[in-house]
């Protein structure tokens, strides 16, 4: 009997997840190789930074970071000699570069900044953009249709076309470098993400579910909270850590609003400056710690992150 070739249409047959997983592979090595390098330089002292061949080999150091965290100015041997001994292994450190640790950076409180300023307006975003989803969802709201292009519109155009009339805004209304301005304006910007996104996954959430919950004797906002946003947590979920990137990444307005009590990270890491030029062991090491709660935030909500993308894919 001849032997039979046919195989499933649904499930891939071994050649081609041999492919696929090949490629995903690849995918992986291309898109982590940036990464992996910016934590490694971290790790490497000022020479084997710029070294050229770059260095794939080198003896690890805290240097970097040392530098990141702390300001420090040069001093003579002589100078070095006569001081008291090093009292932390960081002090010993900066002492065999010739210099001393004069007190911290910025480092700290930008990041804080960015914690404050990203968080926060992912949050209003979100809270925003579920009620404003909701409603065009289920009630007749007035020129929907329109509105919802309004609401669109506001992200076709790149944010730095606006600057300056935002900026000259701020200025009159007093909003400069500071928390609540930033996060209002990172706001507004999120929010026709947020609105687009979850009215897709709040019509997908069976109408008849909240009809049950009011015959049963729940309110409009019993049942909103306890059917509609259980349903649509996926969706919430894949919202705030897009909402979250945008606002955790954004350059342009952090730097032209902001200078000192209010400004975030992605503007003070290219300021950080060493002795004779760019401190990119220091630089590295600020990007690497730039990164944590972005992923950490992505690993908590990765299982909901997966089905929020795909909801709605395949209908029953």
């Amino acid at each position: 009997m001849a032997k039979s070739t046919a195989h499933s249409i649904v499930e891939a047959s071994p050649r081609s997840k041999a492919l696929a997983g090949t490629i995903v592979v690849l995918y992986a090595l291309v898109a982590t190789a940036p990464l992996l390098w910016i934590f490694l330089t971290g790790f490497k002292s000022q020479e084997d930074a710029i070294a050229y061949p770059p260095k794939i080999l080198f003896q690890p150091t805290l240097e970097g970071y040392v530098n990141l965290f702390t300001i420090r100015s040069r001093q003579t041997p002589e100078t070095i000699q006569n001081l008291p001994p090093a009292s932390s292994w960081y002090e010993r450190l900066a002492r065999e570069r010739n210099m001393v640790i004069a007190g911290p950076s910025k480092f700290i409180p930008r990041y804080v900044n960015s914690l404050v300023i990203g968080f926060g307006s992912t949050f209003l975003a979100v809270f925003l953009g579920t009620l404003a989803a909701y409603a065009f969802s289920r009630f007749r709201v007035p020129l929907a249709d329109d509105l919802l292009f309004f609401i669109l519109s506001t992200r076709m155009m790149p944010p730095i076309a606006v600057a300056i009339p935002i900026y000259l805004m701020y200025r009159q209304l007093g909003l400069t470098d500071t928390y609540l301005g930033m996060i209002l304006l990172y706001t507004a910007v999120n929010i026709s993400l947020a609105v687009w996104l979850l009215k897709g996954f709040i019509d997908e959430i069976p109408l008849e579910y909240e009809e049950a919950a009011l015959v049963d004797g729940y309110s409009r906002l019993h049942a909103f909270v306890k059917v509609v946003l259980p349903q649509a947590i996926t969706g919430i979920a894949a919202t705030a850590i897009f909402c979250l990137i945008f606002a955790w990444n954004e350059y342009a307005f952090a730097l032209l609003l902001t200078s000192g009590t209010a400004q975030t990270m992605p503007p003070f890491i290219p300021f950080i400056i060493g002795e004779g030029g760019q401190d990119w062991p220091a630089v590295a090491a600020g990007t690497s710690l730039f990164l944590v709660p972005i992923l950490c935030f992505t690993v908590l909500l990765r299982k909901h992150l997966l089905r929020g993308i795909t909801f709605g894919a395949v209908r029953k």
